[in-house]
């Protein structure tokens, strides 16, 4: 049976820009996240198994949920250097033979939950590389797992809830009230992961709390003014499970045949290593189309 392989552009690229030692084009550019990015792509393709892939990025970082929440993560903070090799990483994969949806109204994480959700009836697994919290939603469908390559560790249902102590259907909640930082949800005020986990391991979604502690059925530190903070803001808390919410209704218009890598575009990919100065890695594609 087959493996889908998705891999989060963005966040890879991210990994490559501070992970990796600058490399200029010889016109000046810095181009070292792009090919960190070409790199470790090239060796995720020469592994066993891998033979269907697609990549999603956050082609324009600004998304829908933007105009939801003014406090939601900008491309603010990030390095134009970075910044300005979003499209570039982009082509640069589709010259290795690898399906890339770009997102614009929608984010990266929607795209690779769109695709995880398309194909998982016709494979056995979907691998979504990525150490996001907000993927650990879609780890309830027993062939979607996450796959950290930094430290080499598969996420599943079971691993979601001993990580974060819930259910992967109750993470956009937990989120919801402990924030996330990386995306500008800021959560509750008090609410952390200790008690977040607990109440949501017992009712599972915001609603289902009961809004006086007394209810309570599990024992948590200052339930009184847990209580208190979600009642007054449980409006706050409902529109931050939405932001957490990944969409699965993103434009994936591609068959599973078509993730099917059968090699990089041969002229297309040497012209993007001259151009980019990646002398050292242009012969390295196992196999051409």
């Amino acid at each position: 049976m087959t493996t889908v392989h998705l891999i989060d552009g963005t966040y890879e690229l991210f990994r490559a820009h501070f992970g990796s030692p600058p490399r200029q084009t010889p016109q000046g550019w810095e181009v070292g996240a792009t090919y960190g990015i070409v790199s470790s792509t090239l060796s995720l393709l020469s592994e066993p198994g891998v033979t269907h892939v697609g990549a999603a990025f956050d082609t324009v970082i600004e998304s829908f949920r933007n105009d939801m929440f003014a406090g939601y993560k900008t491309g603010e903070g990030t390095p134009p250097e970075l910044h300005d090799q979003f499209l570039v990483a982009e082509r640069a994969l589709e010259a290795l033979g690898v399906t890339v949806w770009s997102m614009i109204e929608q984010e990266a994480d929607d795209g690779l939950a769109a695709a995880a959700e398309k194909y998982a009836p016709e494979v056995e697994q979907v691998v979504i590389l990525s150490p996001d919290k907000d993927m650990a939603q879609l780890y309830g469908n027993p062939k979607i797992v996450g796959f950290n390559r930094r430290s080499e560790t598969f996420l599943d249902a079971d691993g979601v809830r001993d990580k974060f102590g819930v259910s992967p259907h109750s993470i956009p909640d937990y989120l919801a009230l402990v924030g996330d930082t990386a995306d500008g949800i800021p959560g509750l005020p008090g609410w952390g992961a200790k008690s977040s986990s607990t109440v949501l391991a017992r009712y599972d979604h915001l609603e289902q709390i009961p809004s006086s502690e007394t209810d309570w059925e599990v024992k948590v530190r200052g339930a009184a003014k847990l209580a208190a903070t979600l009642r007054d803001s449980m409006d706050d808390a409902l529109l931050y499970r939405e932001l957490a919410t990944l969409r699965t209704d993103a434009d994936i218009p591609q068959t599973l045949d078509d993730l099917e890598w059968q090699g990089a575009h041969r002229d297309e990919f040497h012209a993007l290593c001259d151009e980019l100065g990646f002398t050292g890695i242009k012969d390295r594609p196992e196999k051409w189309q």
